[in-house]
């Protein structure tokens, strides 16, 4: 360990006792001591003192910059000295280099969880004695990016996804100088062993069918397999994507849309009967019953509400093409809940950012929670027991073997 001679400034001394400036003196005092080290350490690097002649001498002194140190007792401001062909070695600043990481992290996690740049300044301000800008802000958040990016671009080969969720929201995004919305694309994936995966994000110029054949393009390119099962909106776009990048899989209608869309069309004086007659055929047992109860509905209210009734004829078949899996998944596969309760935590902190400068931040910001998110459900408990899926699946297709060989 190198040892370096100190002398200790008779006035700092008298500071350092002085009744109520106690922290003050010892600010003063820290400040003189590692001043000291840092000119002993270039000395050390130098191998000369300042403006000594010797034949060892291994570089040149070129004045100071400053650099501030936050400690227990408040801000230093430390005189390094610069050289003229080298960085000065030191350690004084590696523990500093760690909270300033650590401080790098937390203002990651504040923009992450939704504070505003000028609430990050002000907190930083507080924590830390200095201020940090907007700019300054922007560019620690961009080490997010490479992070993101590679989840958001990792590959899905390795695992199945019999069951796909996906959904969109709109949200704000500044483009050449101008507030336009566009559409925030998420999909959500049940793997093999039934556990849930955020399967990617996008930041589409709207909801249309163009934008979602990009993302489901995307999801392709990175391997995704084995789907049998979508679930999603009744969009038109959406479903034109879904029935080209997901040829031979089911799709499903969100039975809880589909009910807002029948009651938007239902007199006010029925929506609470037609709600639980609409619920029954959601819940019946099978497909076979559920067209029974469909009839015995359609029958009883064409007359009093004949364009709910149109509405619900008219999306009845994607909306319980779930009732064909075994009992046990319906319940989570007939909706996009889960996915709605994930949205609402993304509108969350959309909400206090308003308006994202760039598609970039939206997807640092929106990225970033998702991640979040898919590493809880990666180590929580299986979303699904896809064992008795597989052996129903596996039976399906024997039977329908079967009656291929009777037709033949």
């Amino acid at each position: 360990m190198a040892q370096y001679n100190i002398t200790i400034n008779s006035e700092i001394l008298h500071h350092l006792f002085l009744k109520g400036a106690k922290d003050e003196g010892m600010a003063k005092l820290f400040e003189s001591i590692l001043n000291q080290i840092l000119q002993a350490q270039a000395t050390e690097q130098i191998k000369a003192e300042p403006y000594e002649r010797t034949e060892e001498r291994q570089a040149y002194r070129n004045g100071y910059y400053p650099r501030n140190l936050v400690t227990r007792v408040g801000t230093l401001t430390l005189r390094v000295p610069r050289l003229r062909n080298g960085k000065l070695t030191t350690d004084i600043f590696r523990r500093y280099q760690r909270s300033e990481q650590a401080l790098l992290l937390a203002l990651m996690e504040m923009v992450v969880n939704g504070v505003s740049t000028r609430k990050i300044e002000e907190i930083t301000y507080e924590l830390c004695g200095t201020e940090f800008s907007k700019s300054t802000i922007s560019e620690l958040c961009k080490n997010l990016d490479p992070i993101i990016t590679t989840w958001n671009s990792r590959p899905l080969r390795e695992r199945s996804f019999p069951f796909v969720i996906v959904d969109a929201m709109v949200i704000k995004v500044r483009e050449d100088g101008r507030v336009r919305q566009r559409g925030l694309l998420i999909a959500v994936g049940v793997n093999e062993e039934g556990y849930r995966e955020v399967l990617g994000l996008m930041v589409g110029d709207s909801e249309s069918e163009e934008s979602w054949s990009e993302f489901f393009s995307r999801l392709k390119q990175r391997g995704l397999h084995g789907v049998d099962l979508v679930v999603s909106d009744h969009h038109n776009g959406l479903i034109r994507a879904i029935r080209q990048y997901f040829q031979g899989a089911t799709w499903q209608r969100c039975q809880t849309h589909f009910m807002r869309n029948i009651l938007d069309k239902t007199p006010k004086a029925l929506q609470k009967e037609i709600h639980a007659k609409v619920r029954a055929i959601f819940e019946a047992p099978d497909a076979k019953t559920a067209r029974m109860l469909l009839n015995q509905v359609l029958d009883e209210y064409r007359a009093k509400a004949a364009k709910a009734m149109d509405v619900l004829e008219e999306g009845f078949e994607d909306t319980i093409a779930v009732l064909e899996l075994p009992e046990r998944y319906r319940k989570r596969l007939r909706t996009t809940n889960s996915l709605e309760r994930l949205n609402e935590e993304v509108r969350r902190r959309e909400r206090v950012i308003r308006i994202f400068p760039n598609r970039e931040s939206a997807i640092r910001l929106i990225g970033a929670l998702l991640m979040e998110q898919d590493e809880k459900w990666a180590s929580g408990k299986k979303y699904l027991d896809m064992a008795e899926y597989f052996e129903w699946q596996k039976e399906a297709s024997k039977k329908s073997k079967e009656k291929v060989i009777q037709i033949r």
